[in-house]
């Protein structure tokens, strides 16, 4: 592990961020100890869990296991980047009308998983809702619920809610 910091320019939610860390900090640790963005969770710390995705130039990411200096001059979005209360994402508005989460912490990475996809394809089945969701780990036995606030929201997404 470097020891030797250097100024990196990121772009988070649109924000110009010049953060001093080593360049092969996780992205995580920047996010929620430097920019106070706590919407990424630390979950395994191996890329496994899911809990620490973000988006990174329309593709979802593990924070946990991505250096900062692989981050520069490219796009993130973090949970806090989607919407606001008054203005939800169509992603987070289906999973509170679906109620599709018990203890929250696998949350964030079903949302930023999910609003990846949806960017990608906003017409997915459900075996291909599975298959993206499937490396993201949900303990509480949430599944049901969060398949179904994935397929309202692509059909949010259809009707072109914003």
């Amino acid at each position: 592990m470097s020891i030797t910091q250097t100024t990196i320019r990121l772009t988070v939610n649109g924000r110009i961020h010049d953060v001093d860390a080593a360049p092969d900090t996780a992205l995580l640790y920047v996010l929620r100890n430097d920019l106070e963005l706590n919407g990424p969770k630390f979950g395994c710390g191996l890329g496994e869990c899911g809990a620490c995705t973000v988006i990174i130039d329309g593709v979802a990411a593990r924070s946990c296991v991505i250096p900062i200096s692989g981050c520069a001059h490219r796009d993130v979005i973090t949970l806090e980047g989607l919407g606001s209360r008054n203005h939800l994402d169509p992603v987070q508005q289906a999973f509170i009308e679906e109620q599709a989460a018990q203890c929250g912490y696998c949350l964030n990475g079903m949302i930023m998983t999910t609003k990846a996809l949806l960017m990608q394809n906003p017409h997915p089945s459900e075996s291909e809702v599975l298959s993206t969701l499937q490396y993201n780990l949900c303990r509480c036995g949430a599944h049901v619920e969060i398949l179904r606030a994935v397929m309202r929201a692509a059909g949010y997404v259809a009707e072109g809610h914003r």
